[in-house]
């Protein structure tokens, strides 16, 4: 039989099951493992090339894809076939990326790929957190050397409950949305999106994620040790303790002088010249030594940020540990933008500006669920000079779609409704400056420029990066607020946290260590909510509410209802009067299904002038008022008339003169105007009118008495 070598496992967690197989597709891989939840399927496969490259890094791609076939859609556009990745595969591919990254063993060169495909697609069950576990099962069945075994799972909260890999309609209802990676040991990776979730109930969740993180795991174990190949074994890079010590003995002590220099390029130049001087002190030819003492100085860097810390208390630059850089901000610094701001922390500095549209230019997204429309968006740049670099500008990479994301689902929460303000609202962030957290920067900056821009956000948002410096043996640790970027790069967990003063909204964590445990993790998000409530009061020094003015330039956009029975009268046949409106008044013109009207204009009289229109089109006739009607048909017993577009009301023979009508052609042309009251209109909308009515009115008004005094 071909499926002789079939393995299966299925893992309870929560109310549905996981089910792990391996060797029935994609056999010549060096492990594939289809992993399904539902009717969710993500095939995963992990390949290596035949021989290592001479690098100095680990040589890993990992790609997610989603085909349409999945959820039996055909892709829209010219081609009819998949095009390059779209948002949603390039931050899954992250999602993959960072948890297994850290846990190849160090001196593993081969080329390594991880492939992950959606094959099938439900309308529950996201294949985000699958393709995670897929990865990690692939790699442990294979040869591939990896040290520890991981696990992703999503967790929500609904009604205060949390529920573990909620279906997309809980989801919906879940006030947090938070994906986590782990091994039995611990977490080492977390991402979320959340409607101002307290911190306690970020740690209760992160508990949650690490139980069912422990039975997955156990399930890929299981699975290994049924279908797993033999690993292949790593050569440790050896470097004499004599030759170690004689480069620790002459670069250390001015290397960490260099690194205590505050300003970063300064700095960085300094470290260079150290390491320069150590390279010329050693033979000439000798270059794998140069190699070696390269590999050294870079240790080195960590060891002296970290001594820093953990020994003298003190950090390079010497804040204390929970000290904040200094932040200035200014608005309004682009004239003809909707909204703008710098915010500088430090010397990182983001421009962000705010730009407002209307419905016409929401994001149209095609996903494997169906289309979506994207109402609130935000991009962000990084150009090289940001960093004294020099490189090709090409389109957005994954960095900058992976920050752009995290301020966006940062910021996203506090986004008025539609219905409450009906614009469209793009975000650009550019990263003028950058040493240590931009993407914290561009929250900062996109809640300010939004505020400036005149968009009724519920409440400001601000984020800020932290780390921390722990020693595995001893368990001594160093949380650190606002991190920099060498804290950052030899940290041992790097995690921002954004949020209002009332509760996190957005959160991103990559952790290299094993021993952090709930009690650190609250103390580190308690520290961090301390400096997000600072820069929160840093900004409101600039801007503390909402502009209640909108820029000159931005479009003016009003919204009226009407009723849904006359949006037809709108629309006209084919579209025919919405378009004669937008001719005649120079608009643009939405209208929504629940009957909704927004008109967008940069001219009020223009915008007024179409509303007039619409509202003349979807009046609907008052009782006891008068209209000039026109009428259409004559009959025996009296006359249709038209008091308003698309509106009639019968005029009887009994109502049309105060004396008795014997011909209503006597009194009454087709096509004549005549003014006429409104007498009656029955529950079926029908309507009665006279003219009779008026005319007994103006008698009386003649009849009048005289003012007392006169004759």
């Amino acid at each position: 039989m071909h499926n002789v070598n079939l393995q299966r496992r299925e893992i309870q967690i929560g109310s549905r099951t996981l089910t792990l197989e391996t060797g029935k597709l994609a056999k010549q891989a060096h492990g594939s493992v289809i992993v399904r939840s539902g009717d969710t399927m993500v095939l995963v496969a992990a390949s290596r090339a035949g021989s290592p490259r001479d690098v100095d890094f680990l040589p890993l791609t990992v790609d997610y894809r989603e085909y349409a076939y999945a959820s039996g859609r055909i892709p829209g556009g010219f081609f009819k076939r998949e095009g390059k990745a779209a948002e949603k595969e390039i931050l899954t591919s992250r999602l993959i990326d960072r948890p297994i990254r850290p846990l190849f063993p160090s001196g593993w060169r081969f080329e390594t790929q991880i492939i992950a495909l959606l094959m099938s697609a439900d309308t529950e069950n996201d294949a985000d957190v699958l393709a995670i576990t897929g990865a990690s099962a692939a790699l442990a069945i294979s040869e591939i050397p990896f040290e520890k075994t991981v696990a992703g799972v999503r967790v929500g909260m609904v009604n205060n409950e949390y529920v573990i890999n909620p279906t997309y309609s809980e989801r919906k209802q879940s006030t947090l949305d938070l994906i986590v990676a782990g091994t039995k040991d611990g977490i080492v990776m977390v991402e979320a999106g959340a409607k101002e979730v307290s911190e306690a109930q970020v740690v209760g969740a992160l508990e949650a994620a690490h139980v069912a993180i422990k039975k997955i795991v156990a399930g890929i174990e299981d699975l290994k040790a049924a279908a797993g190949k033999k690993k292949l074994v790593v050569a440790a890079k050896t470097i004499a303790p004599e030759f170690y010590q004689q480069v620790e003995k002459k670069a250390l002590g001015p290397l960490t002088e260099a690194m205590r220099i505050k300003q970063k390029l300064e700095s960085y130049g300094q470290v260079d010249k150290v390491l320069d001087d150590l390279l010329a002190s050693l033979p000439e030819g000798e270059e794998q030594q140069k190699k070696d003492a390269e590999h050294i100085f870079h240790e080195l860097q960590e060891k002296a940020m970290r001594d820093e810390a953990l020994e003298r208390g003190v950090r390079l630059d010497g804040r204390k540990f929970d000290e904040i850089r200094p932040i200035w901000t200014e608005t309004g610094i682009l004239p003809r933008v909707h909204g703008s701001v710098v915010f500088t922390r430090g010397e990182t500095q983001a421009l962000v500006s705010c730009t407002l549209g209307t419905a016409d230019d929401q994001q149209k997204i095609e996903h494997v669920t169906g289309e979506q429309y994207r109402r609130f968006m935000l991009h962000y740049n990084f150009p090289p000079f940001s960093v004294g670099e020099t490189g090709p500008q090409r389109g957005p990479g994954r960095r900058e779609i992976g920050h752009g994301a995290l301020a966006e689902r940062a910021l996203a929460p506090m986004v008025p409704p539609e219905e409450k303000f009906a614009y469209t609202i793009r975000l650009v962030s550019d990263i003028l400056e950058s040493n240590g957290s931009s993407s914290m920067a561009s929250v900062c900056g996109g809640s300010m420029a939004m505020m400036d821009a005149g968009v009724p956000i519920v409440s400001a948002v601000a984020g800020i990066a932290m780390g921390l410096i722990m020693d595995e043996k001893t368990g001594k640790y160093a949380i650190l607020s606002d991190i920099a970027g060498a804290e950052d790069h030899y940290g041992d967990m790097d995690f921002k946290v954004a949020g209002t003063a009332q509760g996190i909204t957005a959160l991103q964590m990559d952790i290299k260590v094993t021993g952090i445990n709930s009690e650190i993790m609250a103390k580190a998000l308690e520290q961090a909510r301390a400096g997000r409530m600072h820069i929160l009061g840093e900004m409101a020094k600039t801007l503390q509410n909402t502009r209640g003015n909108m820029s000159d330039y931005a479009p003016r956009i009003i919204t009226i209802k009407i009723p849904v029975d006359k949006i037809r009268d709108v629309i006209g046949p084919g579209g025919k009067m919405i378009r004669s409106i937008i001719e005649r008044t120079g608009v643009k013109i939405d209208v929504e299904d629940n009957g909704q009207v927004n008109v967008a204009s940069a001219d009020g009289e223009s915008a007024a002038k179409a509303i007039g229109i619409i509202q003349e089109l979807t009046a609907t006739p008052e009782l006891n008022k008068t209209y000039m009607g026109k009428v259409q048909r004559i009959t025996d017993f009296g006359a249709f008339v038209e008091i308003m577009a698309g509106t009639d009301g019968l005029l009887h023979v009994s109502e049309i003169a105060n004396h008795r009508v014997k011909d209503v052609r006597d009194e009454l042309k087709e096509g004549q105007q005549i003014l006429v009251k409104v007498i009656n209109i029955d529950p079926t909308g029908k309507i009665r009118l006279s003219r009779k009515a008026l005319l007994q009115d103006e008698g009386q008004k003649n009849a009048a008495p005289a003012p007392a005094g006169k004759e």
